[in-house]
């Protein structure tokens, strides 16, 4: 990735290029069409957006926003302390982001502190389409995509038993895992990318999620309801989370427009 500016505007975006002869050796070619594919047709304040994407002999070339606040996992290593009113802005920037997504028959199946970059005033932004997947209608996606700490109960359903599939609910539960990070700096449960999936299930099954006696009652209730394993009883879209009590005061519109500060800048 580097920094380039526009001639005519001055104005400036990150330009990501892949070497194509790399793509087809690591069978990346259908992930970067598919990115570019799912980007092109998208435009909104809280996701890294796609300008332009060009090719030559060599290399594939994409512009995109260019946000230079770093993303959500650099500042958890830096032990940043992300207060409840910072990442109740969080949640709302990206409920709005990801109802977005889902207008668009988009589950991004990769919401993850890692893909979540600041910009200079400290607004997030969802980058890292390459795992997204387009879901038509009722239809359901079942491959096993995504990271394991972040995936929710029925994508490893889906995979151990050709479960019912799943849908959008996957990155809301993503976002509620995500949400518990900030705040306690560890996640709820202890899953890594070597776990295998049966221990998973189980821990879904017997653990029980504690949550800080620091946090306001309200912040509780909202994570509860973004961890649901059942995803039919989930906070799945941007009306649930307006209907949260916790969010009973938020000025959705101010929001949209990056009208409220954020408590942390970068």
């Amino acid at each position: 990735v580097c920094i380039v500016q526009k001639r005519d505007t001055k104005k400036m975006y990150a330009m990501k290029y892949m070497n194509k002869q790399k793509c087809i050796e690591r069978d990346e070619v259908r992930n970067v069409f598919r990115e570019l594919q799912i980007m092109q047709g998208l435009e909104h304040p809280f996701l890294v957006n796609l300008w332009y994407s060009f090719q030559d002999e060599e290399d594939m070339f994409m512009v995109v926003d260019l946000l230079l606040g770093g993303d959500l996992r650099y500042h958890l290593q830096q032990n940043v302390h992300f207060n409840e009113a910072t990442v109740k802005l969080y949640i709302c920037e990206l409920a709005l982001s990801l109802d977005y997504l889902q207008r668009y028959h988009i589950i991004h199946r990769d919401i993850k502190p890692d893909n979540i970059l600041l910009d200079e005033h400290g607004h997030v932004h969802i980058t890292d389409f390459n795992i997204a997947t387009i879901v038509k209608g009722s239809e359901k996606a079942s491959s096993m995509a995504g990271t394991k700490p972040y995936m929710a109960p029925e994508v490893f359903q889906a995979f151990m038993d050709g479960g019912p599939g799943y849908s959008y609910p996957v990155d809301w539960w993503s976002l509620g895992i995500t949400a518990y990070e900030l705040l306690r700096g560890w996640r709820p449960y202890e899953i890594h990318s070597a776990t295998p999936i049966d221990e998973i299930l189980n821990m879904f099954k017997i653990e029980r999620v504690h949550y800080s006696s620091a946090w306001c009652k309200g912040m509780i209730a909202l994570l509860k309801k973004l961890l649901t394993k059942d995803p039919e009883c989930r906070l799945s879209s941007l009306a649930d989370i307006q209907s949260s009590p916790y969010l009973a005061d938020v000025n959705w519109d101010a929001v949209l427009e990056k009208a409220v500060t954020p408590g942390f800048v970068p």
